[in-house]
């Protein structure tokens, strides 16, 4: 698919990470933007509020872990491309300046990448955006069994 695209319109860059890698992250940040995070116990009853905490941050802390280990993982050209991936997808930049807005990823990284990304309210959709920006999607990537 990305192919076709790129003959379609020759000047067009075209994302040099994996699709897959950028669809994993898409999936796990979207299981990680369903998880409820729980409210805490109040002074009611004791008894009713013994499970409040189980959907809370160390409930889908294992989701959370995995994302940032994967992305820690990445190398930094992978690294920016996703975070550019991230910014097309929200609209600070056109998909035909992806090459400035991965040089511009690279010259601002302040913290880990894992840290910057899981800090975006809206991170899978953003990223949905962004490879739809480029002509790809995760179709494939969720139709696969991982078993």
């Amino acid at each position: 698919m990305a192919k076709a695209k790129e003959q379609a319109d020759g000047d067009m860059p075209m994302p040099e990470i994996n699709t897959d890698k950028v669809c994993f992250v898409i999936a796990k940040a979207s299981e990680l933007e369903a998880e409820d995070e729980g409210i805490g116990a109040d002074d009611s009853n004791p008894t009713d509020d013994q499970s409040t905490y189980i959907l809370t941050d160390e409930a889908y802390g294992p989701i959370s872990r995995e994302l940032a280990a994967f992305i820690d993982a990445l190398d930094e050209d992978e690294q920016a491309e996703l975070v550019s991936l991230v910014w097309i997808g929200r609209g600070d930049y056109g998909a035909r300046e992806l090459r400035i807005a991965v040089a511009e990823a690279k010259a601002r990284k302040e913290m880990k990448t894992s840290s910057y990304l899981s800090g975006i309210p809206l991170l899978s959709d953003y990223l949905k955006a962004g490879l739809a920006e480029f002509g790809l999607d995760c179709e494939d990537f969720n139709s696969r069994s991982f078993e």
